[in-house]
């Protein structure tokens, strides 16, 4: 308890100013609040009162910030990928010196539990490292030669990008997405979730502090349906690179057509994972809990469909529903929570919907499916577990994002890929197995851009992140973000020995 005492009294603190001033935008180096700017409450989903008010941004915020990322983008592009890398390991070190502020700030402004946070964090300069470190390499191409030519390939950055980040882990997935565009030499205009917006001010805080030039980093506040649609739309903006839902995604395909924008899309999942009968019965169990009630269980890569073979569905589900009703919710600053508020009341209403759409289809609560009203006007959930399932529900069907795991049963290698593919996802997968050689036949077989065997999500930063169907359009990670960002340009030289087609002569 002495750990959530100070954890509240610190995050008090870091708050306060965000509770005394306005949240406002970071444009062209400068932080400000429009003259006679519309707010709205950012609510803590703790208790849903007010961490404090924050501009909306308008159409003309955005061009201001879009405009300000054109005029940097030339200087930017020119310095030398050696000068970049310097000034990204500066902006890492910082995040490494105010982590525990991005943590406690965070956990209060999306009710993630403060455990995961502090992780969150430090991932977040790991990935600010990783692609500082690749900045001077970023515009290699390839030699390609032939006895009359040689081709080489380069890569030059595209443009000013915009990046739409979401509300579950938005300070890690905010460098997630910044950080290899810096290091391509692009510039940034990022639009932060509106339900989480403080990690963003901080990250923006960083940028200026660690010497970013004016204009290369600039962050508008606001809604999706001003802000996020006008940086969709301006002709400045050469790339759009959005991680949200999978209905936002097509919005956005939609207002970036008319520029021919470039799209990058990490978008939802409703992600099997399938526990064979010679499982690591234990290992499983941990992984099966692990990945869908982490993160309050709002996060893409969750697996939200667990596909269990019938040989051992019963000693696996009677321990799983023991593990889930032993779980522990309450505020996200207590270090002994593991599942916190979920980030919104409107949220919360969604996923508590399925309580009775899983009656309705005829599945059974075996564990939850209530409110945690007893611990006040926060928006918790009690973590869920549906059993009886079977694929065409709704709950085994649709991206509820919440600590609910539906359960269904196969007896055949062939049935389990086939429920596992009946989705209109194709995010992650998951496979517990000892069997070698089914691992490589579901490796080529599952439809989904990750597939994990006998692992939990385990990241390794140079490898693509991405989905398939739904689920998105394109990769990240490594090499794979230079493509987003950069262009590929070839250049062909001739060795003045070919022989020259004549016409006219």
């Amino acid at each position: 308890m002495s750990g959530h005492t100070e954890n509240l009294a610190a995050a008090g603190q870091f708050l306060r100013r965000f509770a005394d001033e306005t949240t406002g935008h970071f444009i062209d180096g400068r932080f400000e609040v429009p003259t006679g700017a519309e707010t709205f409450d950012n609510l803590t989903p703790v208790d849903n009162s007010t961490l404090g008010r924050v501009a909306q941004g308008t159409a003309e915020d955005v061009d201001r910030a879009c405009e300000a990322a054109l005029a940097a983008f030339a200087e930017w592009r020119d310095m030398p990928g050696a000068a970049r890398k310097k000034l990204l390991n500066n902006f890492a070190d910082r995040i490494v010196e105010r982590a525990e502020e991005i943590a406690l700030v965070e956990s209060m402004d999306c009710g993630q539990p403060i455990r995961f946070m502090k992780q969150a964090a430090i991932r977040g300069a790991e990935n600010f490292r990783f692609f500082a470190d690749k900045a001077p390499e970023a515009t290699n191409g390839q030699s390609l030669y032939q006895d009359q030519h040689t081709n080489f390939t380069m890569r030059t950055p595209v443009g000013p990008v915009g990046i739409i980040t979401p509300w579950n882990t938005p300070f890690m997935l905010a460098t997630w997405k910044i950080a290899p565009a810096l290091a391509a030499g692009c510039t940034v205009v990022h639009k932060p979730a509106e339900m989480s917006p403080l990690s963003a001010m901080i990250l923006a805080e960083i940028a200026h502090a660690a010497g970013i030039p004016d204009g290369v980093w600039n962050t508008v506040n606001g809604f999706g349906e001003v802000a996020g649609k006008r940086l969709t739309e301006h002709p400045a903006v050469r790339a759009v690179a959005l991680v949200g839902e999978s209905a936002t995604g097509m919005h956005i395909m939609r207002q970036a057509a008319a520029t021919l924008k470039r799209v990058h899309f990490e978008l939802g999942g409703k992600n099997p994972i399938l526990v064979f009968d010679d499982a690591d019965f234990d290992r499983a169990l941990d992984a099966v809990v692990f990945m869908i009630y982490s993160l309050n269980g709002q996060r893409c890569t969750s697996s939200s469909r667990l596909i269990i073979q019938n040989g051992i569905k019963e000693r696996f589900m009677s321990a799983l529903a023991e593990r889930v009703a032993n779980l522990s919710v309450g505020h996200p600053l207590d270090p002994a929570t593991e599942v916190g508020p979920l980030v919104s009341r409107e949220h919360f209403d969604k996923v508590m919907s399925y309580m009775d759409i899983a009656g309705t289809d005829g599945a059974n609560i075996a564990v939850g499916g209530v409110a945690r009203a007893d611990l006040g006007t926060g928006n918790y959930v009690a973590p869920t577990l549906f059993t009886e399932a079977d694929n065409t529900m709704r709950i085994a069907r649709e991206e509820i994002f919440g600590p609910v795991l539906t359960a269904m049963t196969f007896d055949t290698e062939e049935e389990a890929v086939m429920l596992a593919n009946d989705t209109p996802y194709g995010l992650a997968g998951y496979v517990w197995t000892t069997d070698t050689g089914r691992t490589m036949r579901l490796a080529k077989r599952l439809e989904a851009g990750m597939l994990w065997f006998n692992s939990e999500n385990n990241r390794n930063l140079p490898s693509p992140f991405g989905g398939m169907k739904a689920s998105g359009v394109g990769r990240d990670g490594g090499d794979y973000s230079f493509d987003f960002y950069m262009e590929t340009k070839n250049v062909c030289i001739a060795h003045d020995l070919h022989t020259m087609p004549v016409l006219g002569r």
